[in-house]
């Protein structure tokens, strides 16, 4: 929903992105994003959750106490009768593969940044995180004139090039019309374009409110999460939540007009009745856990971004946090072998 009328009173006045010319947005969100990750930039990952390779090399006889039993080959031990580990190349070079939601509802936000821009912040974070010798990045953009697609390719100028793209891209918002605004494609469609270009194991970063498609019945999958679901069987899959404190909750400021950017219709609340404002709160909290049970059954990991919070700490926590996970098990062998 896109709000009508004044801002409210005390609303910041410095210069957001949008504000900035498009060399200038670019050069402050680079400064910004490299200022906030600092020291996850240093060293060499294997994407967002390093692990030891993933590529099969070939077999050979399991060595007690120093190979994992879970990378037994129990065909090659079944055909030997010998048990056999499998051996996996190093990831040496990652291609990751960005799907950004630039539809109409992503063009909301009540606080400094909105939602459309905080998504190119992620992205510029995550371009940031991967890069390194012979990784590339591509992306495709869901936007209301269908899909924009950018091959992959490494480099700082091609990622500066595609935020560029990103920064200026025209918006849907102000439609004011009664026809609606144009529909474009779904995540769903997004999704299965992914599917068939990525050819490659690597990483997969879906940028999204995931408000597209949710039905009415929670029982109900959305359409998206089948598609994702296949993406994370061969791949490592990150969906970033992106979402503004007003989505969540109303506040009382009277009566004001919603109007939803994707369909262009218009509805007068009343916000303050206090029992609206309460079945508004609960309705969302709903909606926000369907989605947080659609990507935990699709196995893709969840970060959640919002508007209103400090998207650098939430980034950092989390691939700290992944990478904890990801050291988990050595460790543990490690353990084990002692």
């Amino acid at each position: 929903m896109r709000w009508r009328g004044n801002a409210p009173a005390g609303a910041a006045t410095a210069p957001g992105l949008a504000d900035l010319t498009s060399d200038r947005r670019l050069r402050r969100l680079e400064l910004t994003v490299t200022r906030r990750l600092d020291g996850l930039l240093h060293g060499r990952y294997r994407g967002l959750l390093p692990g030891p390779g993933s590529e099969t090399a070939g077999s050979r006889e399991y060595r007690p106490g120093e190979d994992e039993v879970r990378r037994m080959d129990w065909a090659v031990t079944a055909r030997t009768t010998v048990p056999h580990v499998r051996e996996v190349d190093a990831d040496r070079e990652l291609t990751t593969w960005l799907l950004v939601d630039a539809s109409a509802s992503m063009e909301y936000g009540t606080a400094e940044l909105d939602k459309r821009e905080l998504a190119v912040v992620a992205v510029a974070a995550i371009g940031f995180l991967t890069a390194g010798v012979g990784n590339r990045l591509g992306a495709q953009v869901l936007g209301p004139d269908g899909l924009r697609r950018f091959p992959p390719r490494s480099g700082r100028t091609h990622l500066l090039g595609l935020l560029r793209a990103l920064l200026t891209a025209p918006r849907v918002g102000g439609h004011d019309g009664d026809d609606p605004p144009p529909a474009g494609g779904d995540l769903a469609d997004g999704l299965a374009a992914v599917h068939r270009v990525a050819l490659c194991r690597g990483l997969v970063v879906v940028v999204s409110d995931f408000l597209d498609a949710l039905p009415d019945d929670p029982g109900r999958a959305p359409s998206w999460e089948a598609p994702l679901r296949r993406l994370a069987v061969r791949h490592q899959v990150l969906a970033v939540e992106v979402t503004d404190p007003r989505e969540l909750e109303l506040p009382d400021v009277g009566l004001v007009t919603l109007v939803d950017p994707e369909t262009g219709r218009r509805r007068e609340v009343w916000t303050g009745d206090r029992a609206l404002r309460e079945r508004y709160a609960a309705a969302a909290s709903a909606q926000r856990e369907q989605v947080r049970q659609a990507l935990r059954r699709s196995g893709a990991t969840h970060l959640p971004l919002r508007t209103d919070r400090d998207w650098g700490a939430d980034i950092v926590r989390h691939v700290h946090a992944q990478r904890r996970l990801a050291a988990a098990p050595a460790r543990a062998a490690r353990g084990g072998a002692a």
